[in-house]
C-alpha cells in the first residue's frame, strides 16, 4: 500500500493545474467578497423526490417543478442559499445535459432569491455509486441510498483521474462568471470513513493526495466564486494547531472557512471561535440534528451573532429519510418513528415540522448582519377574572 500512494501522488503531480492558475484569495478578497451577501441561512438540499444527487440530476429523474416549489417554501421563510451536491459520473453520462439541468436549477434558484453552493466530490455513505435507475429506499433507514464520489473503484484507478480533471473544470469552466452561483465546495468530508461500508482500505490517503490536485483544477478555471472544502473532525482547527494533514490542507486551501456541527450549541460556538483567527468569512455548511443536541434554536442565533453562514441538513422529507437518526443504520425506525425529527424543515406536503422553528428562520434573516432581535412575546391566555 505505501508504494501504491508514493505512485499515486506522483500521478497527482502529473495532473496538477498548471502555474498559471488563480492563487487562493487573499483575507481581504474573501471579506470583500462575504461583505456583498446578506447574511446566509438555508439548507443542504435535495429535492424529496430524490434520494440522492445521482437521481436529483439525471434526464430521467430530473423534477423542476418539484424543485420550484420547494425553493419557493425556502424563500418564504426567508433562506437565500442552498448546499446542492453534485456527481462526476453525471457528467461523464451527458455533459451538455447536465450543464444544461444546472442552468434551469440556477434560474429557478434566482427567481427564489437563492445563490446556490455546489458541492463536486464527496466521502460519505455508499462508496460505489453507480449511474441509471437508484435503489428504493430501505425502509426506516436514514439516508439509505446516498453514494460518494468519486467512489473506491473511482479512487484506485489512476486511469480515471484525467476524467476527474475534466469534470472539475467543465462544470466551474461552464459557470465560473456566474453570479447566481454562491461558490464551490470541492470536497465534502474527505475524511469521512463510511464506516458502515466494507472495502475501504486506504481511503484517507487516496482522497487526500486527489484533494490537492482538485483545488488545483479548480483555481486552474478561474472562477469569480470562492473555493472550499469543511472541516468536520477533530478537536483543534486553530491556525498552528494539532489538526489532521487533511484538515490543514482543506483550511490552507480554502478561499473562505467551512465547517460542519451538529452538537451543542456551546461545542457550536466553540468551533466558530476557534475559526476567527483565520480571518476569513466562516460558513456552518452543515448542522442541525435535533436529536443530537444541534437545533435551529440553539446553534441559529449564535451563527447570526458572529456572522456566520448557516445551512441546516434536509430540507423537505422525502426519498432521503433523513428524518430518521443516524443511529436507524443500526436499527432500522420500520415499526414506529423516532420521537423527534433528526433532520428537515417541513413535512412532503409543505407544512412546517415546527412552525417555531421556520418563524425563528424568518425573523433572523430578516434582521441586520449581526443582529439577533429579541424572541417574540408569548401569547398568554387573558386572566380570569377573580369573584
Amino acid at each position: 500500500m505505501k508504494l501504491f500512494v508514493v505512485a499515486l501522488l506522483g500521478t497527482a503531480a502529473a495532473f496538477a493545474g498548471p502555474a498559471e492558475a488563480r492563487e487562493r484569495w487573499t483575507e481581504a478578497q474573501a471579506n470583500g467578497w462575504y461583505a456583498k451577501q446578506p447574511w446566509l441561512v438555508g439548507s443542504n438540499y435535495t429535492p424529496a423526490s430524490a434520494i440522492n444527487q445521482l437521481e436529483m440530476w439525471q434526464e430521467a429523474t430530473w423534477d423542476p417543478k418539484r424543485i420550484d416549489y420547494e425553493l419557493n417554501l425556502a424563500q418564504s421563510i426567508g433562506m437565500n442559499t442552498m448546499r446542492v451536491f453534485l456527481h462526476d459520473q453525471l457528467w461523464q453520462q451527458d455533459p451538455e445535459g447536465f450543464k444544461r439541468r444546472i442552468g434551469e436549477f440556477l434560474t429557478i434558484a434566482k427567481a427564489h432569491g437563492i445563490k446556490p453552493l455546489f458541492v463536486l466530490f464527496d466521502s460519505c455513505w455508499d462508496p460505489d455509486p453507480k449511474l441509471g435507475p437508484q435503489h428504493p429506499p430501505i425502509p426506516g433507514v436514514h439516508n439509505s441510498g446516498w453514494v460518494q464520489g468519486p467512489g473506491m473503484p473511482g479512487l484506485r484507478d489512476r486511469a480515471r483521474y484525467p476524467a476527474y480533471k475534466a469534470y472539475v473544470q467543465g462544470v466551474i469552466g461552464a459557470f465560473a462568471n456566474d453570479d447566481r452561483i454562491l461558490g464551490w465546495d470541492v470536497w465534502n468530508e474527505p475524511d469521512n470513513g463510511a464506516d458502515q461500508y466494507k472495502g475501504q482500505e486506504g481511503k484517507e490517503p487516496l482522497v487526500r493526495a486527489l484533494l490537492a490536485q482538485v483545488f488545483g483544477w479548480a483555481r486552474d478555471a478561474d472562477p469569480s466564486q470562492p473555493l472550499t472544502s469543511g472541516v468536520w473532525l477533530g478537536n483543534d482547527w486553530t491556525p498552528g494547531g494539532k489538526g489532521s494533514p487533511m484538515e490543514k490542507l482543506q483550511l490552507a486551501q480554502s478561499d473562505i472557512v467551512t465547517f460542519h456541527d451538529y452538537n451543542w450549541p456551546e461545542t457550536f460556538e466553540g468551533r466558530i471561535k476557534q475559526l476567527l483567527p483565520y480571518n476569513r468569512p466562516i460558513l456552518c455548511t452543515e448542522y442541525m440534528a435535533r436529536g443530537n443536541g444541534s437545533t435551529f434554536d440553539g446553534s441559529l442565533p449564535i451563527a447570526k451573532r458572529y456572522n456566520v453562514a448557516a445551512m441546516n441538513w434536509g430540507f423537505v422529507d422525502g426519498r432521503t429519510q433523513t428524518r430518521l437518526p443516524w443511529d436507524s443504520w443500526q436499527k432500522p425506525y420500520v415499526l414506529s418513528e423516532p420521537t423527534i425529527w433528526f433532520h428537515e424543515v417541513f413535512r412532503a406536503d409543505g407544512t412546517p415540522y415546527r412552525k417555531a422553528e421556520t418563524d425563528l428562520i424568518r425573523r433572523l434573516s430578516a434582521a441586520p448582519k449581526g443582529v439577533v432581535p429579541p424572541a417574540e412575546p408569548i401569547a398568554m391566555p387573558p386572566r380570569a377574572r377573580r369573584r
